[in-house]
């Protein structure tokens, strides 16, 4: 009874080194490979598409704080140089 207990674990360890080998080795498989690098590339555009909106936010929002500045009539310098515009 004891040899079939400890066959039993023997078994449900191997299995699962193989099904843990057999999912690394599949990592450096053609497909593998090509799999990586479609989601780096998937998660690079996703990257580059979330700096391109942070931009386009900023823009909004700086566009806003000029029209406004147009409509009072005051000017935006004053926030840049307090002390007045400076020359070079």
């Amino acid at each position: 009874m004891r040899r079939l207990l400890w066959l039993g674990i023997g078994l449900a360890v191997g299995a699962l080194v193989v099904r843990a080998v057999t999912k690394k080795a599949q990592a450096f498989t053609p497909q593998g490979i090509a799999a990586q690098a479609r989601d780096s590339a998937a998660g690079f555009a996703g990257t580059v598409r979330g700096f391109v909106d942070d931009v386009r936010d900023g823009m909004a929002e700086r566009e806003a704080e000029i029209h406004a500045a147009f409509t009072d009539g005051s000017t935006l310098d004053e926030d840049l140089y307090p002390e007045g515009r400076q020359h070079r």
